[in-house]
């Protein structure tokens, strides 16, 4: 049975950032999450093949499937082309999500962070497009479409390619609006032509806008001194036409909370807060940050476990407060923890294969070592 795109529930609940204890996903806290999310009324869960090491897609069965009627929730998860290297690797990685999950069928099902170049041509050369249009003949999904990090003008073209896809996914925030690697506006302005349903992600930055400066976060209180930092970013994602889910990768029953409140009664910005929204923007556009959204694709790989994701914020923090003790504090934790250091990067590059934000990881964590490796 197919869904209507245009009247999907705002609030998605992403499966990436899971809490943990010593270092493996909390069941029952997130089941208690699943329980909270679905008692509000909301039904998007978004997993895919790699998140948690492949651990997000078991959690499903266990805190949502076994728990839940099926027809209670929708169900979205993605085929990685970097996982990917002849078709009937396709159906082996597909029946697999099955398995783990639960599922005779997916709600929804994208081809994972196609940008221009490797993924895509990945997912061309194995004819993942026609094989998601088989699957969905099959019943085996109901809704098919693609994650997207890569140029406005790429997307333009796998639109015109590929109109059997049904929805896409993109990274849009306030801050990566003007972007010139993410390029949120020019994205959302494309899909909007095409008149295409969005999923967003990374709506708060990877947790970067949940959390600002004394200054900016009283800029946000002035107006609406009840509502958190992270509501607004939210807002600002959900306020915009076209928009078919907001997705937030949960990681404690607090952000569940907190996500449930915003959205409760949904209101869209003002003019009056959409004007706050651009001041904010403005000037956290004037300090240069490390864009990274810690999705954390990059940790998996890396073979001296730098937790790279943390150094970036260290760096960040750093950057943005204009303070050394906490920020090195942090970092210091890390090796503690058993975590590479920044210097101990040996230039491998798979870091820089996977990330979805095209940094140059390597010569950042050469820049972040001359600052936190003294």
């Amino acid at each position: 049975m197919s869904i209507d795109l245009n009247k999907m529930p705002k609030l998605g609940f992403g499966l990436m950032r899971l809490p943990e204890k010593d270092g493996v996903i909390n069941l029952d806290e997130v089941c208690r999450m699943v329980d909270a999310y679905l008692d509000a009324g909301l039904t998007y869960f978004d997993t895919a093949y790699v998140y948690h090491g492949g651990n997000s897609e078991k959690i499903v069965k266990e805190a949502l499937v076994k728990r839940h009627p099926r027809e209670s929730f929708t169900l979205a998860t993605k085929l990685p082309a970097w996982c990917m290297k002849e078709e009937a690797d396709r159906d082996r990685i597909f029946n697999e999500q099955l398995e783990r999950c639960g599922v005779d069928y997916f709600d929804f099902y994208l081809l994972h962070s196609i940008e221009d170049g490797s993924n895509g041509d990945t997912y061309d050369r194995l004819n993942c497009w026609e094989w998601g249009k088989e699957k969905k003949a099959q019943g085996k999904i109901r809704h098919f479409g693609f994650s997207f990090h890569g140029s406005p003008e790429y997307l333009e073209e796998l639109l015109e390619a590929h109109p059997e896809a049904e929805f896409v996914q993109i990274q849009l925030n306030y801050a990566d609006w003007e972007n010139p690697v993410v390029c949120s506006g020019r994205l959302y302005e494309i899909l909007r032509r095409y008149n295409k349903p969005m999923v967003i992600m990374e709506p708060v930055k990877g947790g970067t806008l949940a959390k600002l400066t004394p200054d900016l976060e009283a800029k946000f209180k002035a107006v609406r001194p009840e509502s958190s930092i992270a509501s607004w970013a939210l807002r600002f994602a959900a306020s915009q036409p076209g928009v078919m889910t907001v997705l937030f990768g949960m990681s404690t029953p607090e952000q569940m909370a907190d996500n449930l409140k915003t959205f409760a009664h949904f209101e869209p910005l003002s003019d009056t807060e959409k004007a706050v929204v651009e001041d904010v923007r403005k000037i956290i556009m004037s300090v240069e940050q490390i864009g990274c959204t810690a999705c954390r694709y990059c940790t998996d790989g890396c073979p001296m476990n730098i937790a790279i994701p943390d150094v970036f914020r260290a760096i960040n923090t750093m950057k943005l407060y204009k303070e050394e003790f906490r920020p090195k504090a942090f970092y210091n934790g890390l090796i503690g923890q058993g975590h590479g250091r920044a210097s101990d990067c040996i230039a491998c590059g798979q870091c820089e294969g996977v990330c979805p934000q095209h940094l140059p990881i390597i010569e950042l964590l050469k820049e972040a070592s001359a600052k936190l490796d003294q």
